[in-house]
C-alpha cells in the first residue's frame, strides 16, 4: 500500500506530490493528460505563492517580476506595491512542467488515467486500481472526486466565467491591470505580464459571450492589444464552487478542487501551494480533520475580501466608483492588496 495517492496532475496536485516526497511519503499521482496541460489562468502567482515555489525546491522560473496591482477604468489609475517581494508572472505551462520535473526528480510516479470511484475502509483507500492510506483530491474546478463523495453544494448568486489569451506585444507594465468595464456591467479584464514580449489578458464576466465581444468593453486595451494575439481563447466556469467540507474520511480535496469564490483577487495559485502544504502536514500527522480548519484559516481573508468585491462588482454603479476610490483612499488600497499578498 502506498502512502498518498494524489487525483489529479496539474498545478495543486504536483504540489501536494512535492509535498509529501519532501516528507518522506510514497506518492502516486493519477492523471489523464500529459504535462503541461493549458488551462484558462490568470497566471500571477502572489509573493505568498512566490515562497511557496521556492520552499517545493523549484529555482526560477522563466516569467516576470510583479511589483503590485493596478486597477484601471477610464482615466482613473489606482495602484499598490506588494512590500513582502515581487509575485511573479508566469505561464501555467512552464510552472506545470517545473512542477512534474520536480516531483519526478523526487521520486514521484504518475500513472496515466482518471482516479474514478474511490472506495474508503478503516486504513485506506481504493481508487484507479491502486490501494494507499490516503487520497487527495486536485482534480480542479469540476471535481469529479468532489461530486462523487457528495461534498459539493448547489451554487449560488450570479455565475462567472473566465475566458484568457496571450498576446505577443512588450509588456508595458509590472503590475496586473485589473480594467474595470466603464458601464459597470461588462466585467473585468485582468492584464499579466508572463514573458519579454508576451502578456496574457483574462476577462471575467456573469455575461456568456465570445472574447472579442468582452474585450470589445475595454476600447484602450483593446486598441493596444490590436494585432498581436498569439494563442486560442481558453475559458472556465461557472467559477463559483461551494463545497460542504474539505475532507470525507481519508479523502482530502486541494486546490480549485477545494472550494473556489473568484478569480477577482488572482490568489488562485498560491491558495493551491498553501492548502498543498496543508494537507500533507495533516495526513503526516496522522489527524487529516484538522486540514480542515487549516484551509478555513489560510483562505479566510481571501475568501471575505474576495466575496466583498464581488457584492460591488455585481452593482454596475458601485463597480463604476469603485476604482476612482481607490485612487482616492491609495493607503486603504494600498492595505487590501498587501492584506492578499
Amino acid at each position: 500500500m502506498i502512502d498518498l495517492l494524489v487525483a489529479g496532475g496539474g498545478p495543486a496536485g504536483l504540489a501536494t506530490a512535492v509535498r509529501a516526497a519532501l516528507a518522506g511519503l510514497e506518492t502516486v499521482v493519477v492523471e489523464a493528460r500529459p504535462a503541461p496541460v493549458d488551462k484558462a489562468c490568470g497566471e500571477g502567482v502572489l509573493p505568498t505563492g512566490v515562497r511557496e515555489l521556492a520552499a517545493l525546491g523549484l529555482g526560477p522560473l522563466p516569467g516576470r517580476p510583479l511589483r503590485g496591482i493596478r486597477y484601471v477604468r477610464g482615466a482613473h489609475r489606482a495602484q499598490a506595491a506588494f512590500d513582502a517581494g515581487p509575485g511573479l508572472g508566469v505561464r501555467r505551462t512552464a510552472l506545470h512542467t517545473a512542477l512534474a520535473r520536480r516531483a519526478e526528480a523526487l521520486g514521484v510516479r504518475t500513472v496515466t488515467g482518471r482516479v474514478g470511484e474511490v472506495g474508503q475502509s478503516a486504513d485506506g483507500v481504493a481508487a484507479a486500481g491502486l490501494r494507499a492510506r490516503w487520497l487527495v483530491a486536485a482534480d480542479g474546478l469540476h471535481s469529479p472526486v468532489r461530486r462523487g463523495l457528495g461534498l459539493e453544494l448547489p451554487g449560488r448568486g450570479p455565475r462567472r466565467y473566465g475566458q484568457r489569451r496571450h498576446y505577443r506585444i512588450a509588456p508595458w507594465t509590472e503590475f496586473v491591470e485589473v480594467h474595470w468595464s466603464a458601464t459597470g456591467e461588462d466585467g473585468e479584464a485582468y492584464v499579466t505580464p508572463v514573458g519579454p514580449d508576451l502578456v496574457g489578458v483574462a476577462v471575467l464576466s456573469t455575461l456568456r459571450r465570445g472574447y472579442d465581444d468582452h474585450l470589445a468593453a475595454f476600447p484602450a486595451l483593446r486598441a493596444r492589444l490590436a494585432g498581436a494575439p498569439a494563442g486560442p481563447v481558453r475559458g472556465a466556469g461557472p467559477l463559483r464552487r461551494r463545497v460542504r467540507s474539505r475532507t470525507a474520511g481519508r479523502v482530502l480535496l486541494v486546490g480549485d478542487a477545494a472550494g473556489y469564490v473568484d478569480a477577482l483577487t488572482g490568489e488562485g495559485i498560491a491558495l493551491a501551494l498553501l492548502s498543498a502544504g496543508a494537507a500533507v502536514t495533516a495526513l503526516r500527522s496522522g489527524r487529516p480533520g484538522t486540514y480542515e480548519r487549516r484551509w478555513r484559516a489560510l483562505t479566510r481573508r481571501h475568501r471575505l475580501l474576495t466575496a466583498g468585491l464581488l457584492a460591488v462588482a455585481g452593482h454596475p454603479a458601485a463597480a463604476r466608483l469603485l476604482t476612482p476610490a481607490a485612487a482616492r483612499a491609495p493607503a486603504l488600497f494600498t492595505a487590501a492588496v498587501r492584506a492578499l499578498q
